[in-house]
């Protein structure tokens, strides 16, 4: 779904942006690089991403035990960073 060599802007809530901050360095690290590849292309199969079962436009990419949850704005080439966390807990929130 990737047009020529448009790149996406990468976005945090708020939210978001606190808990990237929280994690340990090298998992920062690696969502750093992981976000390169979806700014690029945010449906790379590369990272192995999925839909999120129950949530219409919320994708997930993991990182080791860590979960990034993001949704796809194309009219405005954006990806929206909307929760990181440790997989035990990062899908409370879209749960019901």
């Amino acid at each position: 779904m990737k047009v020529n060599n448009v790149v996406y802007t990468i976005n945090f809530t708020k939210s978001a942006k606190k808990e990237f901050l929280k994690l340990p360095k090298k998992t920062q690290t690696n969502f750093e690089e992981i976000l390169l590849l979806l700014a690029k292309n945010p449906y790379t199969e590369i990272l192995k991403i999925k839909k999120l079962k129950g949530q219409e436009d919320l994708f997930r990419v993991r990182s080791g035990d860590y979960r990034l949850v993001y949704f796809i704005n194309n009219k405005e080439v954006v990806v929206i960073v909307i929760k990181i966390g440790h997989r035990k807990d990062v899908y409370e929130s879209f749960k019901g």
